[in-house]
């Protein structure tokens, strides 16, 4: 049974090796194959600057006003057409374009073996695409085209300047799509030893293949290093909070005494009543949940929020929610919540409202935060999930923009869905993960 399985593992090993060195080889390929077409599309525009700035544009202008073949037409097309033997080039000509969608061959230099002529104003094969950069005011290069005519070809085009800087036309070139793959034939010939290097390089990799359960022992080391970090910081949150609650008493007791001293007994009385009615408010919203991760974590938020005078409401389903791990759970409420405060707080304190649910059903999990705060943008709605970005104010030595970057990461591991609405009166995060499989 054990050799079943070394073989089949060598034959999944083998298989692998072959698709990726093919994969290598053909990706190398695509990409030799793109650079010299870009190579040679850059050198044409270097050559079609050249050309537009060499060129009579007095008599080509006197031909725009007056397009018939006349002696200007047929000095510019001589030139045209010594410009094309010079370069080798299929075609050099020059084109009009006064719409976003088409532009019109007006001169065109042919080689002296070419029979006919092309029309003045004839309609271009220029993709639409470059056109609109042409009319723009912009160089521009097509792919290869493929004209039933006149061939394949790559077509690039550089803008032609009056002597007031004005657009008059393009100086437009052709080059054959053989030209290009003989170059490319000559660069792939050239290119054998990066493609075997490429090939040693794929096979290294797929050695690493045989140390993966080295590796899988080192990813659940660091699981549970990272597990301990997110309850040493939650802990570390929860100290804070009690150190600020502890701090809050002695205020409270310092207050009070400072009332009796002055034997201002009504004020302390009232003083008193205000804080009982506040105790016991606490008391009273007790959290009834089965996963203890969550219950720690939900309960230290809580703790965190009444440390600011929030007004916080939570509503959890008597449910394990165990579809998540336990430190996955704690990143994406602990983030959503974090950010809620830290909203919620530029609020004067009678205006602090928070609600956090964590519901569940046979489909699927829905947490949900909600906060009253400022409202988030449009624009900043668009961005909210990029790394990096954030709404609030930069602070020296700590990092901003990862929260929700986190947050979405692991939604998307668990197929699930998250979605932020903010209005003038609050702000929503919401998010879903399915139960099993993927939501409907």
């Amino acid at each position: 049974m054990k050799n079943k399985k070394l073989r089949a593992l060598l034959y999944l090993t083998i298989l692998l090796l072959i698709v990726f060195i093919l994969l290598n080889m053909f990706s190398t390929y695509l990409s030799i194959k793109n650079s010299v077409q870009k190579s040679v599309a850059n050198q044409n525009l270097v050559a079609a600057r050249s050309i537009a700035d060499s060129m009579d544009i007095e008599a080509y202008q006197r031909f725009l006003n007056n397009q018939v073949k006349n002696r200007d037409y047929v000095d510019i097309k001589a030139y045209l057409e010594d410009a094309r033997e010079k370069i080798g080039a299929l075609y050099v000509y020059t084109i009009m374009i006064d719409n976003p969608e088409v532009s019109k061959a007006m001169i065109t230099g042919f080689s002296k073996d070419h029979k006919g002529d092309f029309p003045i104003g004839g309609a271009c094969t220029v993709p639409p695409e470059q056109v609109k950069q042409g009319y723009e005011g912009k160089s521009f290069i097509t792919g290869i085209l493929e004209d039933p005519e006149y061939g394949e070809y790559l077509t690039v085009g550089v803008p032609m300047k009056n002597q007031d800087g004005d657009i008059i036309g393009f100086l437009g070139i052709d080059v054959s799509a053989e030209d290009i793959n003989a170059i490319n034939g000559k660069v792939l010939k050239s290119s054998i030893a990066i493609l075997v290097y490429n090939g040693g390089f794929v096979i290294m990799l797929l050695v690493t293949f045989f140390v993966i359960q080295k590796w899988y022992q080192k990813e659940l080391t660091r699981e549970v290093g990272d597990t301990e970090d997110t309850y040493q910081s939650e802990f570390q949150s929860l100290i804070a909070s009690v150190r600020s609650l502890r701090h809050d008493f002695s205020n409270h007791i310092q207050v009070i005494h400072g009332l009796l001293k002055l034997e201002e007994n009504a004020k302390a009385l009232e003083y008193l009543t205000g804080l009982s009615k506040e105790v016991h408010s606490i008391e009273s919203m007790k959290l009834d949940v089965s996963h203890p991760g969550l219950s720690v974590l939900l309960e230290t938020k809580r703790l965190s929020a009444q440390n600011y005078n929030i007004d916080i409401e939570i509503d959890v389903s008597p449910e394990s929610f165990n579809r998540v791990k336990t430190t996955d759970l704690i990143k994406l409420l602990s983030n959503v919540i974090d950010n809620a405060i830290e909203a919620t707080i530029e609020l004067p304190e009678q205006e602090r409202r928070m609600n956090i649910a964590c519901k569940a059903d046979d489909e699927k999990y829905t947490f949900m935060v909600t906060n009253s705060g400022p409202m988030i943008s449009e624009l900043d709605l668009e961005k909210i999930f990029a790394s990096g970005f954030s709404t609030k104010k930069a602070q020296k030595g700590k990092v901003r923009g990862q929260g929700l970057f986190i947050v979405k990461d692991l939604v998307n591991r668990y197929d699930g869905e998250i979605h932020v609405q903010s209005s003038e009166k609050e702000t929503a995060v919401t998010m879903i993960i399915p139960v099993n499989g993927k939501l409907g």
